[in-house]
């Protein structure tokens, strides 16, 4: 029986879930990001400003949706030229009338002004942040109480190896691909930390983002817009169905070539992409595999016959300019139930 890993029916919807506005360090207005993504083709954008968030729903119209989020830091109390560790995570909203933001603290973390403006349950207390997994997963784990899609950001440009990031717990996704990293100069490209994410038995996602700032000029290299994104599939241009898709895994992160189809049937995936020169697939297993086109030609769809002793298999398509579609990865326990 065919197990669509893409939904078989739906709309594909293009979406940045980690950008910064004027509300904290970048240099376009709200109004400004949501009009230049709309004319790139992009339909769903969350402004997950520092430590900041509002809602955005006047912004959103029958071919746009904002998505409401905000990104957290934490970090070692040391000088910069000490080389000090961070940690960000961004959270998203998955319920449309969310106003409170979780991991709130009265005092600290915002300016004065952003302080009188932000919105909060009254109820909880302050909280109070330090560079330890235990506090990080705290958050992680209490903004998915709250009903938050949370992602753990570009390890690289964090200064995070295996020994701190392999510590955390309760994201839903991780940036395999920041592009404002990339842009800045950092191999932010992250497949090696999806995998040891993977090997630990984290069944977490995959998101391409922008998180631009946008503070070069648009015709510069360093412009930190359009360059990853994260791919939906959804059965409409709404919040709950947006939002379901992402509880879901129905999409899969970007840097330019498109997955149009994938589905499992009788032990064999199948992919359908945009031209490629190879179709990567990749298990836990010292077994992966990869698929070309014919006589020379791109390669548009391929077939992997998967074993349930490889243990999850995820897809790669790389373009001829060398960047990359990945899809989420799937357990083979899964697959074969």
């Amino acid at each position: 029986m065919r197990k669509y890993l893409l939904p078989e029916n739906g709309n594909f919807y293009k979406a940045n879930l980690h950008a910064h506005s004027t509300l904290s360090d970048g240099r376009l207005t709200p109004r400004e990001l949501k009009d230049i993504y709309k004319a790139h083709g992009y339909s769903v954008l969350s402004l997950t400003d520092h430590e900041f968030m509002k809602s955005h729903h006047d912004l959103t119209d029958p071919d746009f949706l904002m998505m409401t989020g905000f990104e957290m830091g934490f970090g070692e109390d040391k000088p910069w030229n000490e080389f000090p560790k961070c940690c960000h995570v961004c959270f998203v909203a998955l319920n449309e009338d969310e106003e409170n933001q979780p991991c709130f603290h009265r005092s600290k973390y915002l300016s004065d002004e952003r302080l009188r403006e932000a919105t909060f349950d009254e109820n909880e207390p302050d909280f109070e942040r330090e560079y330890t997994p235990e506090c990080i997963n705290r958050a992680m784990r209490f903004g998915r109480e709250k009903g938050f899609f949370v992602t753990y950001n570009h390890p690289v440009w964090s200064l995070e190896r295996y020994p701190e990031y392999s510590q955390y717990e309760g994201m839903h996704a991780m940036e395999i691909c920041n592009y404002s990293s990339v842009v800045s100069g950092w191999d932010e490209y992250n497949p090696r930390v999806y995998e040891d994410f993977l090997h630990q038995g984290k069944r977490i996602f995959v998101q391409g983002t922008d998180d631009n700032h946008n503070r070069a000029e648009p015709d510069d290299p360093k412009w930190d817009s359009f360059g990853a994104f994260t791919v939906l599939k959804a059965p409409r241009l709404d919040y709950k169905s947006i939002a379901h898709a992402l509880v879901a895994g129905d999409f899969y992160a970007s840097q330019g070539p498109e997955i149009k189809a994938l589905w499992f049937d009788e032990g064999v995936l199948h992919v359908e992409c945009s031209p490629a020169v190879r179709i990567y697939c990749i298990t836990k297993a010292c077994r992966c595999m990869a698929g070309y086109g014919k006589n020379g030609a791109p390669a548009t769809e391929a077939d992997f016959v998967i074993e349930p002793t490889d243990g999850y298999v995820r897809i790669s398509v790389q373009d001829e300019k060398g960047l990359r579609a990945d899809s989420n990865a799937f357990f083979t326990d899964e697959l074969f139930a």
